[in-house]
């Protein structure tokens, strides 16, 4: 008897071949679950990565994509079609697992293909998108299989959003006089056999919110007996001011995601009777000493809550440092990184400073909303500006040094915005 029992520990010893093998497939799975989500994270497209579109107003986009698993059903794209039109897409597999991860991933993948393509030849249509991948999802789909999707439009030259809603939850906007309206689907679910599609449009020039989501956001359980989120969506939209504060709102009722969660929050801000302070600085450090100094005096205008000046300090340095030497002194990561090893940065940036005459400069704004104050700071520099899509790689790894300023400052704040060419950044801030 105890030689059994000796033998059937030793099958669980660490050293053993079985605990080795478990131990090899367990490498193996991780491996290829870390492998799959890194794909679909390049299936899924976001031509606005941390970036606003800055003209006569800005229009902040944020995406918020929580996958309940590793495969998920959900998947989204955001792309620029020219400098007045933007396309959004979300896709909602039927049911979980590989199936319906498979269906969103190859029809997000195509849709991107496709607006490529349009791209390249300079001639994007919505209807002739949509009929495309229609067409080439219904020879993928199963007998009972079903597709949920939004195709979305927002021209800021006609101010109209043009959209075909394929069995997708109603979309949210709010217009100034602060009412919320539901923008309700126009096709039912995509299948095998559907043969004709609708699209719509709806006027948003007195629109300045947005809200696309998935079905797996209203119909999680809340904490509030037995209620689905969806009962509480609209009011917490209407109370949030930014992506994160509908994040806030969202999580603070369920108990657990029981689906994968994605939504998209745009907010279009009139900026320019926002205006409580601006100012335009050399670029030498001095200028920064003094510059933070000023932003310091301007927040203690606004309010004594120090914890929040500190915040909103940590931020405006970090990033007005990255206009002075990234910006106007053009020294990139890897040249900073050798001349700190040579000890000679700091030599560097004095010498470089001298022959520099551009300028940065600060503008900060403050909007009401509801019952709470928001203050906007923007930086612009004069370089040459960088790739926004930089950041994705940047916030994917957190532990690397590169960008960890940016981390930082996006930690620290409700949000930071460059614009397309790079060389402005603008974040928020509660009061």
């Amino acid at each position: 008897m105890s030689g059994e029992f000796s033998d059937i520990n030793g099958d669980l010893l660490e050293d053993s071949p079985k605990m080795q093998e478990l131990e090899e497939r367990e490498k193996y799975s991780s491996l290829q679950q870390g492998l799959a989500f890194a794909k679909e994270l390049n299936i899924l497209r976001n031509d606005f990565y941390y970036q606003a579109i800055d003209g006569d107003e800005t229009i902040l986009i944020d995406f918020s994509y929580q996958p309940l698993d590793t495969l998920s059903g959900d998947a989204y794209s955001a792309r620029k079609i020219d400098k007045n039109r933007t396309f959004y897409f979300i896709v909602d597999g039927m049911g979980h697992g590989l199936s319906a991860s498979l269906s969103s991933m190859l029809m997000t993948s195509f849709v991107n293909h496709t607006i490529d393509k349009m791209l390249g030849i300079g001639n994007f249509e919505l209807d002739r998108l949509i009929y495309e991948s229609l067409d080439y999802i219904k020879a993928i789909l199963l007998e009972e299989e079903a597709l949920s999707a939004d195709f979305i439009l927002l021209d800021s030259a006609t101010l109209q959003l043009q959209y075909a809603n394929f069995a997708m939850p109603a979309m949210l906007l709010q217009n100034k006089q602060k009412e919320i309206i539901r923008v309700k689907s126009n096709n039912p679910p995509m299948s095998k056999y559907m043969k004709d599609f609708k699209t719509s449009s709806y006027d948003i020039s007195d629109i300045f919110k947005f809200l696309f989501y998935s079905d797996g956001m209203i119909e999680n359980s809340t904490r509030f007996n037995d209620k689905l989120y969806m009962e509480f969506i609209e009011d917490d939209f209407y109370n949030s001011f930014t992506k994160e504060g509908m994040k806030e709102r969202l999580l603070h009722k369920i108990e657990k995601p029981e689906d994968d969660i994605t939504f998209i929050f745009i907010n279009r801000l009139d900026l320019k009777d926002a205006v409580i302070s601006k100012r335009s600085f050399d670029t030498t450090l001095d200028a920064m000493d003094e510059a933070n100094e000023y932003y310091t005096e301007v927040w203690e205008s606004l309010t004594d809550d120090t914890k929040l000046i500190y915040r909103a300090g940590i931020v405006f340095s970090e990033l007005f440092m990255n206009a002075y030497e990234h910006g106007n002194l053009s020294i990139n990561t890897k040249e900073k990184h050798i001349l700190i090893e040579q000890d000679r940065y700091l030599d560097t940036l004095m010498e470089l400073q001298k022959s520099c005459t551009k300028k940065i400069t600060v503008t900060i704004s403050k909007i009401e909303y509801n019952t709470s104050s928001y203050i906007i700071t923007k930086i612009e520099d004069e370089g040459v500006g960088f790739d926004t899509q930089i950041l994705s790689k940047i916030f994917r790894n957190v532990k690397s040094f590169n960008g960890r300023g940016v981390f930082v400052s996006r930690s620290s704040s409700l949000g930071i915005y460059y614009n397309e060419k790079g060389n402005s950044v603008l974040f928020l801030h509660k009061i």
